[in-house]
């Protein structure tokens, strides 16, 4: 498929996941077959302003290619701006979030709180696409705000109108958050309304989950989020791929990638909730917790590492 001029070699793309998207979990998850990994999301204005910790979020690894950064902001300048940052030239999509629940971000006028604004959806997107210069922009939404609500179609019709690539519809409302079951079905409408490829995002965990998600909303691409922590694989099995999947190398290797951008101590508390979700089905994940969690540095880290993997 294409995003704009960007060809993927599948339509399997990773979901931007705060605390989790890291240029380590990325390198794994293109590793097992995923066509794009987005970066975890990054504030526009903390990069207009330069800051440390929203640019240490867009580390790339070597060989990611095709690239995408997710961006986040409610003022179309700071979104032009922050599109026009050297930072940003290296990533070949620049996608927009206008789904995060959150409610410190909410309550700034950011994230879902767009998917009030059809017009402002539109003057952030064109924004997006006037600082660009040519690269796709792609932009992230939900169904909805509230309960009940269904403002997807026309947030999506909104997005289009300023010139997005694709949009990813999360099938559940910001009110849902992230519980309840996505309800894929209502994503049809917005591939029915769009000229542009759309991905479903939301509980696809497995190929049924995929190949259900992807028959009952026509999209045309599945994005993963939670279904992929512990499990870069999880896109190899989804594709019916034969892989080799070793642990303890994989997080030795996702240590490495961090500590290039990282101090060892930030790289220690950063590791922990990964080492969780990929000891999460063993027998000795309550023990995994307890000593992860209670490792000081990186030392400490290591030690259960060579423990338990």
């Amino acid at each position: 498929m294409h995003i704009g001029k960007v060809e993927l070699k599948n339509n399997l793309l990773l979901a931007p996941l705060a605390g989790y998207t890291d240029v380590g979990f990325r390198r794994l998850c293109l590793h097992y077959g995923a066509a794009l990994a987005f970066t975890e999301m990054v504030s526009a204005k903390g990069l207009c302003y330069g800051s440390e910790a929203s640019l240490r979020l867009l580390a790339v690894s070597d060989g990611e290619s095709p690239s995408a950064a997710q961006i986040f902001g409610g003022e179309p300048e700071f979104i032009y701006k922050a599109c026009r940052l050297p930072c940003l030239e290296k990533f070949d999509i620049i996608d927009i979030n206008m789904g995060c629940p959150v409610p410190k971000i909410v309550k700034n006028g950011e994230g879902s709180f767009l998917l009030k604004d059809n017009d402002l959806i539109t003057e952030i997107t064109q924004a997006a696409v006037e600082g660009a210069n040519g690269r796709p922009v792609t932009v992230k939404i939900r169904l909805g705000f509230d309960d009940g609500d269904f403002s997807a179609v026309e947030n999506a019709l909104a997005a289009r109108k300023g010139g997005a690539s694709m949009v990813t519809v999360h099938a559940r409302t910001r009110s849902q958050m992230y519980a309840g079951q996505a309800d894929w079905g209502k994503v049809k409408a917005v591939k029915q309304a769009l000229d542009i490829p759309v991905a479903v995002n939301g509980d696809i965990t497995d190929a049924a989950s995929m190949k259900k998600a992807l028959a009952l909303s026509g999209a045309d691409a599945v994005m993963i989020g939670r279904g992929a922590l512990g499990r870069p694989y999880i896109f190899s099995e989804l594709m019916d791929k034969p892989f080799v999947f070793d642990v303890k190398t994989a997080i030795l290797q996702h240590i490495e990638d961090l500590r290039k951008i990282m101090s060892d101590r930030t790289v220690a508390n950063n590791i922990k909730k990964h080492i969780c979700f990929y000891a999460r089905n063993s027998a000795s994940s309550r023990n995994v917790r307890l000593d992860v969690n209670a490792a000081s540095d990186l030392s400490g880290i290591f030690a259960v590492i060579d423990r338990y993997f």
